[in-house]
């Protein structure tokens, strides 16, 4: 049988068509963007229940509104599933406001396809978990040593930025939002890569799930840079959100804010979506954190300064 795979998150879309079959893609979520090989003409079978356009607080109120109640922040069109007729579906558990439930996929598999579609399961904590994910999603679809190759080469650029970036000195003391009211500090790989980059990061460290912070505790840290990289937010968006932050007492006199090194990141594309565009993240941050010597690598249109 010929393989069909529907995507129901945007980093997997990224990894199919890294390792080869975009062609094979049938069915995508609504945040699947790119790249336009895999993503053009293919039906889309998620929908959020919520208005993302709003302000974030108005996001995350509804956000918590649905998840308290036990249901999903997305939904899947069952008969589009069905009409898709996959034999592999990709989805994640890793964060249950970034996509489908993976409890939702599994009802939604057997209502519609019996046991005929197989699940391949993504949960992205760390740099090495996403590796491992590009592999996982590569040998299901019987392209094992694909995969391989995709890691070892997304490994040695990294390696080869982060050797170099490590090697500068100073190195700024960074904080990464994630979410702008509340405020939230990324966690998850992003720690990590800041450290990559020559940076020291500030609240969370590798492997911590993003995390609810209070304004002191950022404020005593007194990052040098920040970077705001808001999940599911274009540049745009962000800064259509400054208020969240410029409200804050003592916001004018924070180090980074005197220096002009607050820095608005396309975090949909980037920051927050693990899949083979991570070494593109590395370079934003190794760009933004030491410009003289990686500003060249930085991917057009992926940042904007705060004002």
């Amino acid at each position: 049988m010929e393989t069909r795979i529907v995507s129901l998150i945007a980093s997997a879309t990224e990894m199919v068509a890294a390792l080869g079959l975009a062609d094979r893609i049938v069915g995508i979520s609504h945040e699947c963007d790119w790249p336009p090989e895999a993503v053009q003409g293919r039906p889309v079978l998620t929908r959020a229940k919520l208005d993302v356009t709003r302000a974030s607080l108005d996001i995350h109120r509804d956000v918590e509104a649905i998840v308290t109640r036990g249901l999903s922040v997305y939904e899947i069109d069952l008969a589009a599933l069905r009409t898709a007729n996959p034999t592999h579906i990709i989805t994640q558990d890793q964060c249950q406001v970034c996509a489908v439930s993976y409890d939702d996929v599994v009802r939604a598999t057997h209502a519609c396809l019996g046991t005929d579609a197989q699940i391949v399961n993504l949960h992205p904590d760390t740099l090495d978990d996403i590796f491992a994910d590009i592999r996982s999603v590569a040998a299901a679809l019987g392209i094992a040593e694909r995969g391989e190759a995709l890691t070892t080469d997304l490994r040695r650029e990294i390696a080869r930025v982060a050797v170099h970036a490590q090697a500068l000195i100073p190195k700024p003391r960074v904080v990464c939002l994630e979410w702008l009211n509340p405020l939230m500090v990324a966690g998850n790989w992003i720690p990590e890569m800041v450290e990559m980059a020559g940076g020291v990061n500030g609240i969370t460290k590798k492997g911590d799930h993003t995390k609810v912070a209070q304004w002191d505790e950022v404020a005593a840290f007194d990052p040098e840079v920040i970077l705001l990289m808001p999940c599911g937010f274009k540049i745009a968006q962000t800064l259509e959100n400054r208020a969240d932050l410029e409200t804050l007492a003592g916001w004018a006199d924070m180090r980074a804010v005197i220096r002009n090194q607050v820095w608005v990141i396309d975090g949909n594309t980037y920051m927050n979506r693990p899949g083979p565009r991570i070494v593109e993240s590395l370079y934003v941050l190794a760009g933004l954190l030491h410009p003289t010597e990686f500003a060249s690598l930085m991917p057009p249109r992926a940042v904007s300064r705060w004002r």
